[in-house]
């Protein structure tokens, strides 16, 4: 009987995928040619909120570009990334500014997250090593807790992750941001799942920094479209002023 036992613990590990194939599933969650997204922003801060809405683009790694649909003192304001340029175009002057790379990295826009964090560039599988260290139930799912640290090469802000991907559908609900002092700096949540195309995801995002009272940026999906042809054409400093939502 013990033997059997065993051996039935054994089988059972035995089909438990390893850290590098549970974060392969939850990036296949987003990977495509193209993605298009209408999302509503809220940050709150101690003694303010701010609400915005943004339609975004993006293709593979290279390209990506965002437009600010309101409030209304920000209408028309667009960031675009175009391979290794950032531009910003401001509808009122009617001028694009290209901005440094490192503006990637940087608060946008007043929120919690950075613009890489909107477009969603870093490859983690590339840039982390991975393993699985526990389990937690995270928005009412239960999900692999796994550790990611830096690759010597990679060029990457954070000097770890948390990351919590659930053991059903294999979305990322949970990260936590450490910088390179290993000292926690962000926690993002996701929750409130829904399908998109033929994709489950989590519609709904907060970021919270850990050592700022008061302060969260919420980010809520109300459409996201895959695989929709985009030409790179459209993702050109000539083209700023014609990006409409």
């Amino acid at each position: 009987m013990l033997v059997i036992v065993i051996l039935w613990s054994q089988l059972a590990k035995a089909d438990e995928p390893n850290a590098i194939q549970v974060l392969q599933k939850a990036e296949q969650k987003l990977l495509s040619s193209s993605m298009i997204t209408t999302m509503n922003i809220t940050i709150e801060r101690p003694r303010w909120t701010k609400q915005m809405e943004l339609k975004t683009w993006s293709k593979g790694k290279d390209y990506a570009a965002a437009y600010v649909i309101g409030p209304e003192k920000d209408k028309g304001t667009v960031y675009l990334k175009s391979k290794n340029a950032v531009y910003n175009y401001l509808p009122k002057i009617k001028k694009s500014i290209q901005l440094p790379v490192t503006m990637l990295n940087q608060s946008w826009m007043g929120t919690d997250l950075s613009a890489d964090d909107l477009i969603k560039l870093t490859n983690i599988t590339q840039d982390y090593n991975a393993r699985i260290t526990g389990s937690q139930n995270v928005s009412g799912r239960l999900c692999y807790e796994i550790l990611l640290t830096p690759k010597e090469d990679a060029d990457v802000l954070w000097g770890k992750l948390i990351i919590y991907i659930d053991k059903v559908d294999y979305i990322q609900l949970k990260t936590v941001f450490y910088d390179e002092d290993l000292v926690a700096v962000n926690t993002l949540v996701a929750s409130q799942i829904k399908v998109f195309g033929d994709r489950k995801l989590a519609s709904k995002i907060v970021m919270t920094p850990q050592k700022k009272t008061g302060y969260k940026t919420t980010i809520e999906y109300t459409r996201i479209i895959f695989n929709q042809s985009i030409p790179s054409s459209f993702f050109t400093k000539e083209n700023l002023p014609k990006i409409k939502p």
